[in-house]
Parts: C-alpha cells; sequence; structure tokens
C-alpha cells in the first residue's frame, strides 16, 4: 500500500509517555495515567485505528475471574489466586461503571457461565459456594432463565454485563487526551540517554517511558519476548435480527463458546476453536466455514428457541494467549524504560480498566498490590521458552 505524503502520521517530537497499541489496554492505561497525573503529555501509537484489532471484535462481555483460575480449588495457593483473581475482574467492573456507560452502550445485565459437562457443573457449583454474588442453578432453573438446552446447570454472576467494545476503546482513548496516531505501526524502538525513541514509517518519537499494548502482535515488534505469548484466532457471527429472548451474556464449555443477543435482536456467537486448535493459531485474519459450522451447530442445539435466523456478518480476531492463561507484564532486558503487557487470553474486557491502572502506576513508580499477579518473573525461563498449556487454546 503506498501514501500520500498528507497521509503520513502527524506526531509530537516527544512525550512522557508513548502507549504502542490502540486497544482496550493501550487507551485504558493511557487514561489511567491521564487520572494519576493531569500534565503528563501522551501519545498512543496505532497500527491501523483505534480498536482495529481484537479489541473492536470481541463479544463485548465483561466477566469475572480469570481462565483456569478456581475459587473452589482444594489446593490452598490456587484458591488464594483466583480470589485474587476474582476481586481483580470485581474492581475493574467498578472502574467501568465509573465512567458514562451511554457512550458504550453499557448494560448491566448479570452474566452465565453454563456447564456443557458433569464435570464442569461440579466444578461452578463449588465456585458458587466459594465466592459472593453468584448463584448455582441447576439444570432446570438455567432452562428457565435462558431458554437454553442441553446444559448440565449453571452460575449466574450478578455483576457482569456487555458493552461495545470498539466504542469503550475510543471513549477512553477520549478521556485521556492523548495525541492519537492511526496508522502509525511501530517499527523500531530504542533507548538512548534516558529516552526511548518509537519509530515507523513517516513518524518519531521519544519518551520517557513507553508501554507496548500490543498483546498478540508482541513477537512480531520483540521476537526474543515470543515465548510470552503466541496469536489465537477467535472467529464468531452475527444473526440478522429475531425477537428478544436472552438478556444476559452465556459462556459455556469452559469458556469455549460464547453468546449474548444485542438490544436490536442480533445474536452473536463465538468460540468453537477447541474444536479446530491447530487451525486457530497464528495471524490469518479469515474465517473458516468448518468453524463457522460448529458455532451454527451450537446455537441450534442449545438455543433452538432462536430458530434458524440468517447470518448477517462473520468475522475474525487475533487473541494473545500467554503459557498460563494470565496476563503477562515485564519488560525487555536491553531496552529500560520500555514496559511490556500482553497475553490476556481471551479476557482482556475483563481485565481493562483495572490493567490500565496497573501499569500506569508502573510507569510512574508506583507500587500496585496485584502486580505479583502477572509478572513475567513467574515465567521461568528454558531453552524454548515455557510450555503453553492447553488452556483455552
Amino acid at each position: 500500500m503506498t501514501r500520500s505524503p498528507w497521509q503520513r502520521p502527524l506526531s509530537p517530537a516527544s512525550v512522557d509517555v508513548a502507549i504502542v497499541g490502540g486497544g482496550v489496554i493501550g487507551c485504558a492505561t493511557a487514561y489511567a495515567l491521564r487520572q494519576l497525573d493531569p500534565a503528563l503529555r501522551l501519545a498512543i501509537v496505532e497500527a491501523g485505528a483505534l480498536a482495529d484489532g481484537a479489541s473492536g471484535r470481541n463479544a463485548g462481555f465483561v466477566l469475572l475471574g480469570a481462565p483456569g483460575a478456581d475459587p473452589g480449588a482444594a489446593d490452598a495457593a490456587e484458591r488464594e489466586r483466583a480470589h485474587r483473581l476474582w476481586a481483580f475482574t470485581e474492581a475493574n467492573a467498578r472502574a467501568i461503571a465509573e465512567l458514562d456507560g451511554r457512550a458504550f452502550d453499557l448494560r448491566w445485565t448479570g452474566s452465565v457461565i453454563a456447564a456443557g459437562s458433569p464435570r464442569e457443573a461440579e466444578t461452578l457449583r463449588q465456585q458458587a459456594a466459594a465466592v459472593d454474588g453468584v448463584d448455582w442453578l441447576d439444570a432446570e432453573a438455567l432452562h428457565k432463565r435462558i431458554g437454553a438446552q442441553g446444559f448440565e446447570g449453571g452460575l449466574f454472576v450478578h455483576t457482569g454485563g456487555v458493552l461495545n467494545p470498539a466504542k469503550l476503546v475510543r471513549h477512553l482513548a477520549m478521556l485521556s487526551g492523548a495525541t492519537v496516531l492511526q496508522h502509525a505501526r511501530a517499527e523500531r524502538l530504542a533507548a538512548n540517554a534516558g529516552t526511548v525513541t518509537v519509530a515507523g514509517e513517516g513518524f518519531q518519537i521519544r519518551a520517557a517511558h513507553v508501554a507496548v499494548c500490543v498483546n498478540a502482535y508482541l513477537p512480531r515488534l520483540f521476537p526474543s519476548l515470543s515465548s510470552w505469548v503466541r496469536p489465537v484466532r477467535a472467529q464468531m457471527f452475527a444473526t440478522e435480527p429475531v425477537a428478544p429472548r436472552l438478556a444476559e451474556p452465556v459462556y459455556s464449555h469452559d469458556g469455549y463458546f460464547y453468546l449474548r443477543q444485542r438490544t436490536d435482536g442480533r445474536v452473536l456467537v463465538g468460540g468453537a476453536r477447541h474444536l479446530h486448535r491447530d487451525a486457530e493459531v497464528g495471524y490469518a485474519d479469515e474465517t473458516t466455514p468448518e468453524l463457522q459450522s460448529s458455532l451454527e451447530r451450537y446455537l441450534a442445539e442449545h438455543f433452538p428457541s432462536f430458530g434458524a435466523p440468517p447470518i448477517a456478518r462473520r468475522w475474525s480476531g487475533t487473541m494473545g494467549f500467554s503459557p498460563d492463561g494470565l496476563p503477562v507484564v515485564g519488560a525487555p532486558d536491553d531496552l529500560p524504560g520500555v514496559t511490556v503487557a500482553a497475553g490476556f487470553t481471551g479476557h482482556g474486557m475483563g481485565y481493562s480498566l483495572r490493567f490500565g491502572q496497573l501499569l500506569a502506576r508502573r510507569i510512574l513508580g508506583l507500587p500496585d498490590p496485584d502486580a505479583h499477579l502477572f509478572s513475567s518473573d513467574r515465567l521461568a525461563p528454558s531453552a524454548s521458552g515455557p510450555a503453553f498449556t492447553d488452556l483455552y487454546d
């Protein structure tokens, strides 16, 4: 693709903090920095448009908890970690609630986690006993609540909701007051004399600190950190409008399927990557007939009350998965002044604002009580890097 001189990004020569990545984590970090220090000069550097990536292509769920973190686990250390992560995502929901939700179609509906197997049902039943604000629903009660069939029961989580993720990203960028460079792909970072230079085609910015929030695309900018995150594709579709039947977002089969109905009646369905594991690893931005058929079967088998509405749109997005399912925060060894955050494993919205606060505090040299949960120190170095589990991959 060629560009005229008028299309080159207009960038400031220097800022206090440059944020590479205009998704929800990058924009939440800019917003948190503005709250902590209104005098900061900020820039957001985005390769495409704001929310072009997974932040603008997901289902827009505000969920509690984290992948694989079980508050009802038998192991005491695992229970403690799961409760800390649950509290972290509760704090995120509170931070979202403090914004003007009308700007991004926020609705606090609660959420449903449906069990696709007896094993999952038992795990969810234990979680209901371990945390507040969660109700266990047996199969009959779940059917009455969401009109679905074929589930073994599930949880109703009182704190949770839905939003328009792309609108949220743009709203946070606006609130941050940052200079936004769109269609400005960061290609090089270099540190010299206490500053970091971010450069790409037609632009160059110097900053005292740089936050790299590109998630799945981290290995392209820092190949040495490829063991922290790998790209995994998510696919979704949206139906034509049908009669409203479902208020809450539904998350089922250990998170491998998810569904919500918008206020305009369209049903959004996503997931099924566990049925097509190898095909869904990588950066290919396209849908596949095989996985899309799996999504259509899920809708027909578990939500037959929707009938067989025509599919209005199909799309994909690239997520960044960490080895253990939790985000990773760290820094390249040779670049002082650079902070990296990646590996949100399909749960970026559930972490979003609270994670921006954590990163902003790190950048400004302030402590955060939850920083240890996400430190890259937990990823033991090895010749081939840490092994990726099959959790949500």
